[in-house]
């Protein structure tokens, strides 16, 4: 992965009207690299990309890809680019091979119709009509067009939206081929275990602007592990410790809770020796901690900590469709 971004952008902003949906973003994304952006309905994610993709002119700041303003200069650049929208459109009366083929009549150097449909398992569907398919094979016949020029910077806005588990995995490691090629990707998707899977960087967005960005550690580095478990004596009983019962723990945040069903609930920094110290007491008063889960943060738990803190305008305008980060 080289240094020099093949997408940079700066300050860049896009209007509706008097709504600013982007407000001053910045995003370098570097060769062979893929960083997903997140955010709720309305934060922004698809009316950025469409600046990125040269669907639409910036309002302000500076938008590059492969060195050009992919809306001015886009002649020099959309034989480089694949871009896969969250619908496409096609004729329900063409064939899934028809469409293909008329789609590869408008590239340069196509890969072969066969060989794309089959690296998205729709070789089998090659003579369906497209009205005939279902939402997640759509998805996966607009995949096959997104990459089927090879590009070298690959637009996905949220790829596998109605796709099962296993497509959506076939989708992944499609993905992943392509980015060990050298393929440069900016994806949006509201599946954060698909961020996590596939990202390099993630950055989150709230109101237009970029509010979080970096890897995954970086990101949930400032949530708290979090521990649980039900609390027993020798006789099987629960037992509900206060806060006084419990030990000296150095990283605990926060009162410990304890739910309706008896379950305690602690949040800490220190997991590794917050949990340590609290088997060691268990084990000191032959107390048993039944149901123990003890686990880093998550990307979920920090976009969740985030999104109930973060600022949201109160008047609306959902520049994003069927966008739910969560």
């Amino acid at each position: 992965m080289t240094s020099e971004p093949i997408i940079h952008v700066r300050g860049a902003r896009r209007r509706y009207g008097s709504f600013e949906a982007v407000r001053g973003v910045d995003l370098d994304v570097r060769r062979g690299e893929l960083v997903a952006l997140l955010g709720t309905n309305g934060a922004g994610k698809t009316s950025f990309v469409e600046l990125v993709e040269g669907l639409a002119p910036a309002a302000g700041g500076t938008v590059r890809v492969l060195g050009h303003d992919p809306y001015r200069e886009r002649a020099a650049i959309v034989g480089s680019l694949g871009i896969m929208l969250q619908s496409a459109g096609f004729s329900g009366d063409l064939t899934v091979a028809e469409t293909a083929r008329t789609w590869a009549g408008t590239l340069t150097r196509p890969r072969p119709v066969r060989e794309v449909l089959a690296a998205v398992g729709m070789g089998h569907r090659a003579d369906v009509r497209v009205a005939s398919l279902s939402g997640g094979e759509k998805r996966r016949l607009d995949l096959a067009l997104a990459t089927m020029g090879d590009p070298e910077v690959l637009f996905l806005d949220e790829p596998t939206t109605g796709l099962d588990p296993e497509s959506r995995r076939a989708t992944w490691r499609l993905v992943q081929g392509m980015l060990a090629a050298g393929t440069t990707v900016l994806l949006t998707t509201h599946y954060l275990e698909e961020a996590e899977q596939l990202a390099d960087r993630i950055a989150i967005l709230q109101s237009g602007r970029v509010v979080r960005s970096g890897t995954v550690a970086d990101i949930v580095a400032a949530e708290p592990a979090r521990v649980e478990c039900v609390v027993r004596n020798r006789e099987g009983r629960v037992v509900v410790p206060s806060a006084a019962d419990l030990p000296a723990l150095a990283g605990v945040v926060g009162a410990p809770d304890v739910d309706r069903t008896g379950r305690l609930h602690l949040r800490t920094t220190s997991l590794q020796d917050d949990l340590f110290t609290l088997l060691q007491w268990a084990d000191a008063r032959r107390l048993r901690l039944d149901d123990l889960d003890a686990r880093s943060a998550s990307l979920e738990q920090a976009f969740l900590a985030m999104d109930d803190t973060g600022t949201h305008d109160t008047g609306t305008h959902d520049t994003d469709d069927t966008e739910v980060a969560a």
